[in-house]
């Protein structure tokens, strides 16, 4: 097993991100940091650092505890990383995450919406965000 692994490879492998390109795009924007500096894509770390990621507006902040390379289920991805985000920060993720739907839904046989259709979608979603 390798002693150094990418820091956008490692955060696609335990499952903060859903693809290598947002890790990637995370890092090139200086959401992630590393020892309090900004990291690269190709970034090395090692077992022990401490990972600042900006995700979606939160603060989230992970310690690596053991490197892998390739993405592996939740499961197992677990005891890869220990969770050190402070529980005020988990709070607002989790009243922020609570009242969010499922997938919508179309009718059976209505086909995909067309660009009036979204726009008149969109337009609702705008007005009943804007409520709040």
């Amino acid at each position: 097993m390798a002693d150094k692994v990418r820091i956008d490879k490692y955060l696609w492998s335990i499952r903060i991100f859903k693809s290598r390109t947002l890790a990637t795009d995370a890092c090139k924007e200086g959401k992630i940091k590393l020892h309090e500096e900004n990291a690269k894509p190709s970034t090395m770390v090692t077992i022990g650092d401490v990972i600042d990621v900006v995700k979606d507006g939160f603060k989230l902040k992970y310690k690596v505890v053991q490197l892998i390379e390739k993405r592996v289920s939740p499961i197992l991805a677990k005891p890869c990383y220990e969770d050190l985000t402070p529980e005020d920060e988990i709070n607002k993720y989790k009243s922020w995450f609570i009242g969010k739907g499922g997938p919508e839904r179309r009718e059976r046989g209505a086909g995909r919406p067309t660009k009036r259709d979204r726009r008149e979608i969109d337009d609702f979603k705008d007005y009943y965000e804007g409520e709040d």
